[in-house]
């Protein structure tokens, strides 16, 4: 499966060269295919911030680049350059709160720098660990994509109609994608019927970039409006709702890109199975429960505006990003490191105790 899955890489986000990193601009798919340049940690906490780079995985890595950015230009001003970092590091960490693979990044990043050995080049250091961060998160991806066609696979052999939101692809990773790639292993496997896509409003994740992701690949893909993700399951014979994570707590509970929660329940309704796939990086075991996720609120203006054209009338909106997923609401957690069926507190501290299974 892995070799299939290598063979079938068509989309990245995040490149790294020339000592700058890269990134494309996701607020333009699919019309306009834009990729912008960085050399500062304030530019790319900036590229963070206004989504330009989006998807938990995604956002820790290009933060380890960004790190790697500011202590070159911390080094070249020949000032105590390790605590002038330190503004970089609180920068890109205050650029999104919710999701925790931003600072497991920046917490391995800085650890790294705290073991700085003698004679070593601080500069070529972080750039590995960053490389490392990114290479890593590919490599999880591929190994999360195996576990969960097993699991899909466990249940019926045959073609099945699938149901994802927003998106969790190549675009949002380090490569191939966390539900995505679980999809796109499904789809080599036979699995895969149709994959049902919810357009994700506000920013339309779901309709600009993961229909985009699987047409390119000649996956079977159908898009659809939020609401109707209800009727799909009742009429549709869905049989996976799979979604990524921006942060998993100690006891399962998840939180996600908004809409996510009413999908769990509607699912459990149904007899969907609910399945979660993310990296143990995005597992948070210092948070009890959802209930001490901090949830990111973003302008009204997203919600009454479209494209700068105001649609709404002159009113308050309100514009939570993510919304929390109880774990008695999850069939699975896929991860690296292994399957998490009917997630609990002991299951949870049993899988983080594990090494890589792949």
């Amino acid at each position: 499966m892995r070799e299939r899955l290598l063979a079938a890489e068509k989309v990245k986000s995040i490149d790294w060269r020339d000592g700058r990193l890269y990134l494309l601009d996701q607020r333009k798919l699919p019309l306009q295919t834009l990729w912008h340049a960085y050399e500062s940690a304030a530019a790319v906490a900036e590229a963070i911030r206004d989504m330009v780079v989006r998807g938990a995985p995604a956002i820790g890595i290009s933060a380890a680049y960004g790190v790697v950015l500011g202590a070159r230009a911390r080094l070249a001003a020949g000032e105590d350059w390790r605590a002038a970092l330190e503004q970089d590091f609180a920068l890109l960490a205050a650029s999104r709160p919710t999701a925790v693979n931003l600072f497991w990044a920046l917490n391995r990043m800085r650890d790294r720098l705290d073991r700085l050995g003698q004679g070593e080049d601080p500069l070529r250091v972080l750039e590995r660990e960053a490389i490392a961060i990114h290479d890593s998160d590919r490599e999880a991806n591929l190994t999360m994509a195996q576990f969960g066609v097993e699991l899909i696979r466990k249940h019926n052999h045959n073609a099945q109609q699938l149901l994802t939101h927003c998106n969790t692809g190549a675009l949002a990773t380090g490569g191939f994608g966390t539900a995505l790639g679980v999809i796109r292993a499904a789809q080599l496997d036979g699995l895969v019927e149709c994959v049902h896509v919810d357009e994700t409003r506000p920013w339309l994740q779901g309709s600009r970039l993961t229909a985009w992701e699987l047409a390119g690949e000649g996956v079977p893909v159908s898009l659809n409006v939020d609401a109707a993700a209800a009727h799909l399951m009742k009429t549709r014979a869905i049989t996976w709702v799979i979604v990524g994570a921006d942060r998993i707590t100690a006891n399962g509970d998840v939180a996600n890109k908004i809409g996510t929660y009413q999908l769990a329940v509607t699912a459990m309704h149904h007899g969907v199975r609910f399945m979660v796939v993310a990296p143990s990086s995005t597992i948070d075991m210092s948070l009890e429960s959802g209930d001490d996720i901090p949830i990111e609120e973003r302008a009204g203006g997203e919600l009454l505006e479209v494209g700068g054209q105001r649609i709404a009338a002159d009113i308050a909106a309100f514009n939570p990003v993510f919304d929390v997923t109880p774990a008695d609401l999850i069939d699975a957690i896929v991860t690296e490191k292994g399957v998490v069926e009917r997630p609990t507190a002991e299951k949870m501290a049993e899988l983080m105790n594990r090494k890589r299974l792949h």
